[in-house]
């Protein structure tokens, strides 16, 4: 599979694939291993009638934890199972309390809890393959620049959670428990990944919460919503990502000068 040649980073390389994702996706949709898994996702998908039966079939599997940017949980089949499994509407069930919240979305998306039907609905397995292909544009324009996959991720993140009417508290916490919108989020916000993950969850959406009114004059989360919120926290991450970047590099080349000075 090949990678996605971005040329550029930052700013002017996301310029760059925003002009050109529709290509890029559709030279995805017709790589031969891809349309080959698209195609028999498509036309077996309805005849799996459990999570067990689903875990069981690799090809399947694997686009299906692609659809969610799972892709790498491949070979955790037994967990797999046990989240596909679990009781959505018991929040002590186990995919209600971890705290990566991609593990519910995709017990929600086939909702094995409550039988096949889901799956066997019109027009599923088109959905699922083109959040696939997605997610494969992002896991390859990744092996490039991962901060450019974060960004796609979180463009296509944000774009669902416009849609949805939730309570802005619940899309913060959401944000905080999904990992990849977390970076972007704390890039964009200056937070230092690993210390800001020290903090207890609660003081973690307030800090997110004031530097949002700081940043972008407005807390109401609906502001990432928009094209124009969306777009500044994109660009304000990829930005800050650049520089640190820049100072990482410029770091090792003074200590290189320092060790060939003694």
């Amino acid at each position: 599979m090949s990678q996605i040649a971005l040329g550029l980073g930052g700013i002017a390389g996301w310029n760059v694939l925003k002009r050109t994702s529709a290509q890029q996706k559709q030279m995805i949709a017709n790589d031969p291993t891809v349309s080959r898994n698209s195609a028999y996702f498509r036309e077996n998908i309805a005849k799996v009638q459990s999570a067990g039966d689903l875990v069981k079939d690799y090809r399947l599997l694997s686009v299906a934890l692609g659809a969610f940017g799972l892709e790498g949980e491949i070979g955790s089949k037994a967990f797999i199972q046990k989240v596909l499994e679990s009781d959505l509407s018991d929040k002590q069930s186990l995919v209600n309390r971890l705290s990566d919240k991609r593990f519910l979305n995709l017990a929600e998306a086939f909702n094995y809890n409550e039988g096949a039907d889901e799956v066997q609905s019109q027009g599923f397995g088109d959905k699922l393959v083109s959040q696939f292909i997605d997610r494969e544009l992002e896991r390859r324009v990744g092996q490039t620049d991962e901060s450019m996959r974060l960004a796609l991720n979180a463009q296509r993140e944000l774009a669902i959670f416009a849609e949805r009417d939730t309570k802005d508290t619940t899309l913060w916490y959401e944000v905080l428990g999904n990992p990849p919108l977390r970076r972007v989020f704390e890039g964009a916000f200056g937070f230092s990944s690993s210390s800001f993950g020290k903090i207890p969850v609660e003081r973690q959406m307030t800090m997110m919460k004031d530097r949002a009114e700081r940043m972008f004059g407005s807390e109401p989360f609906k502001a990432f919503g928009t094209e124009e919120g969306m777009e500044k926290l994109v660009r304000t991450y990829l930005a800050r990502s650049q520089l640190q970047e820049g100072s990482t590099a410029q770091n090792a080349y003074s200590a290189a000068l320092t060790l060939l000075s003694r």
